[in-house]
């Protein structure tokens, strides 16, 4: 498996690129602000054909760029239908306040007009999205944003990794996501958190949105937040 990943744009939020392997189509998660020249040059760099572009949730720091990735590689954009309305206006999602303040750190006087993609489909719960010989399953975990979900796919290497968990902001290494945003909700964050990361096995490896990468077994033995659940 080719995996690669780079921080981007002021929230350095992590933008990954995940194929069965060089030359073959892969899957970009979260590009969001500043991401489109990485994604070009990880590209570029493998012979990757961009055959979808997957999206955790709708935070302008995770999909700033899904519209640009999608328009120049021509490939479709997966996106839980809650969050999808945060496509074409992902201010809805933070206060006019966080918003204001988000346009003078980016010295803007006003922020770009966003278009819904041409072809979005549905990362409802259950779904598995096909790239190129991998298979992707969607798992729909509100709390964070309505429409938050994770992605994981089979891990093939020799390392003791059973799958590659894309977590967006919903789980981080020692922390979870914040739900005190629009549309948050910390009880659906808890009821998501038994319900869907307790199950899974220790070597599930976690990608998250910011961080560094962590796993299942870590996160069951020291993120407080987990802690609570199993006590």
């Amino acid at each position: 498996m080719l995996l690669t990943s780079f921080p981007a744009g002021p929230l350095q939020a992590n933008c990954y690129v995940v194929a069965r392997g060089p030359g073959a189509g892969c899957a970009v998660v979260d590009p969001g602000m500043d991401s489109i020249e990485g994604v070009r040059q990880v590209v570029a760099e493998h012979d990757l054909a961009v055959a979808a572009v997957l999206v955790t949730h709708g935070h302008f720091d995770h999909m700033w760029c899904a519209q640009d990735v999608a328009s120049q590689f021509d490939a479709p954009v997966w996106i839980h239908p809650e969050d999808r309305h945060l496509l074409s206006d992902p201010m809805a999602a933070i206060s006019g306040e966080s918003a204001s303040m988000l346009r003078a750190q980016l010295g803007m006087h006003e922020l770009p007009d966003f278009v819904e993609p041409a072809d979005v489909r549905d990362a409802s719960d259950g779904v598995v999205i096909e790239v190129d010989g991998l298979q992707i399953s969607v798992d729909h975990v509100p709390g964070h944003t309505p429409g938050t979900v994770f992605y994981r796919v089979d891990y093939p290497g020799p390392e003791e990794i059973s799958q590659v968990m894309f977590s967006g902001d919903f789980l981080f290494a020692g922390s979870i996501g914040r739900t005190d945003l629009t549309g948050g909700s910390h009880e659906a964050m808890l009821t998501s958190l038994r319900e869907r990361i307790l199950p899974l096995p220790d070597d599930v490896a976690v990608l998250p949105g910011h961080g560094g990468q962590t796993t299942i077994g870590r996160e069951r033995a020291t993120n407080p937040f987990l802690a609570e659940l199993t006590a």
